[in-house]
């Protein structure tokens, strides 16, 4: 499905980003594998390359304005355009709202919206420029509903879900579409998780399918999705929308407001 498409796989050194990387590389795509952990991505383009794929591993941290685009240029470079990229790359804690440091806030909106937003910023603008299209797909969570312990994270994939959004809009003028993934499977970064009540999850190998059918042509006209997947059951997130505006008065008092509420 991938023939003649090269993509970049950020956080591909493992986990997921590892899966979608071998995934594409088995459907005929040129692998970039991307990882702040050289060696990791090293060895997930070497085990690409052994299998009779085409992979090169970059290095970098895409939270680094100069690191992003220099993934997309090295990609440009090695294989003369850039068609996908899976903007993968994340980290997560865990902390109540009230215990949080400044330093893990940082962190945590550096690399997961500054990061998804540089290295598509660049990847894009190589889109635009080449004038052919491509695809974007981001990787999100459940957690931006609402889950104890992940305030953070959680608010962090729901900016990329609204990014997937606004992108898509502005995208689709160029034939570039804009999706996002939220996956369920077992990886390190799910293994690290510490509530009781976490589901058996699948290997993360049966979630990348959904990935290689989004990069390809196959999925030409559907964009400005989000599609909660973890290889057995698929669901679509649908955008926040006003559900009853019939509540009116001419002028409101706070314990009528209360009321109104209270009744939703």
């Amino acid at each position: 499905m991938l023939n003649d498409k090269t993509v970049v796989i950020t956080g591909a050194g493992g986990g997921l980003g590892r899966a979608y990387a071998v995934a594409a590389g088995a459907a005929g795509a040129n692998v970039v594998v991307n990882d702040v952990n050289l060696t990791a991505a090293r060895a997930v383009a070497e085990e690409l390359t052994a299998s009779g794929s085409q992979a090169i591993a970059v290095g970098g941290s895409v939270s680094s304005w100069e690191d992003s685009e220099a993934l997309v240029d090295e990609c440009t470079r090695r294989f003369g355009q850039i068609d996908g990229l899976v903007t993968n790359a994340g980290i997560k804690h865990e902390a109540h709202p009230w215990d949080e440091t400044e330093e893990n806030l940082r962190s945590i909106a550096e690399v997961n919206i500054l990061g998804v937003q540089f290295i598509a910023r660049h990847a894009m603008r190589a889109m635009v420029d080449q004038g052919v299209g491509g695809s974007i797909v981001n990787i999100v969570s459940g957690a931006q509903f609402g889950i104890r312990g992940m305030s953070a994270y959680g608010a962090s994939k729901g900016a990329v879900t609204a990014m997937t959004a606004n992108w898509a809009k502005e995208a689709e003028l160029h034939h570039i579409r804009v999706n996002a993934i939220s996956p369920l499977a077992m990886t390190p970064m799910a293994a690290q998780d510490t509530r009781d009540d976490v589901p058996d999850l699948p290997d993360p190998n049966t979630v990348a399918p959904l990935v290689v059918a989004l990069l390809s042509d196959e999925a030409v006209g559907i964009t400005g999705h989000t599609i909660r997947f973890d290889g057995r059951s698929m669901s679509r997130y649908t955008a926040p929308e006003i559900t009853d505006s019939s509540m009116r008065s001419e002028g409101w008092s706070a314990e009528e407001l209360v009321r109104h509420i209270s009744g939703w």
